[in-house]
C-alpha cells in the first residue's frame, strides 16, 4: 500500500496544476498563429514594396503662400498650384482644415501632374490657409499655403 499512495498522490498533485497552465501556452499559440500565419503576410508585402519603388508619392512643387491687397484682390482670382507625381494620385483640396467642393466659386483643375485650385472672384472670406492632399493607396501627403487678404 506505501507503493501505491505516492502514485495515487502524483496525478491528484499535477492535475490542477495542469489544468491551471494549458490554457495560457495554447492562447499563445493562437496568438501566434493570427498575425504571422503564413497565408497572410507573404501576399501584403510584394506589393507594397513595388509601389514604393515604382511611384515615390510627392510634390515635385509645393504650394505657395498668395499675397493680395484688399484693393486688387475683390473681384480678380487667386491660383493655387502644385506639381505631383505620380500623375496616377488624387488630389483633393481644402480650406482651414474643411474640404472644398468643386463651385462656381472654386475650380479644380488637374492636368497629369499640374493641379490647381482657382479661386474666383476673391473676397475677404476667402483669406485662409489651403490645403492640397495628395492620396495614392493607402499614402497621403498634403501640401499646405495661404491667402492672405492685406486690408488697406
Amino acid at each position: 500500500s506505501e507503493a501505491k499512495t505516492p502514485k495515487e498522490e502524483t496525478p491528484k498533485g499535477i492535475s490542477p496544476v495542469k489544468a491551471k497552465k494549458t490554457p495560457s501556452p495554447a492562447d499563445a499559440e493562437r496568438r501566434k498563429l493570427r498575425p504571422g500565419s503564413g497565408g497572410e503576410k507573404p501576399p501584403e508585402e510584394p506589393p507594397f514594396t513595388y509601389q514604393l519603388k515604382a511611384v515615390p508619392l510627392k510634390f515635385v512643387k509645393e504650394m505657395k503662400d498668395i499675397v493680395l491687397t484688399e484693393a486688387e484682390s475683390v473681384g480678380s482670382s487667386a491660383i493655387f498650384e502644385v506639381l505631383i507625381s505620380p500623375s496616377t494620385a488624387i488630389t483633393s483640396w481644402m480650406k482651414d482644415g474643411s474640404n472644398i467642393r468643386e463651385s462656381p466659386k472654386h475650380r479644380f483643375i488637374a492636368d497629369g501632374k499640374d493641379r490647381k485650385l482657382h479661386i474666383i472672384d476673391v473676397q475677404l472670406s476667402d483669406a485662409g490657409e489651403y490645403t492640397c492632399v495628395l492620396k495614392l493607396g493607402n499614402k497621403e501627403k498634403t501640401s499646405t499655403a495661404k491667402l492672405i487678404v492685406e486690408g488697406i
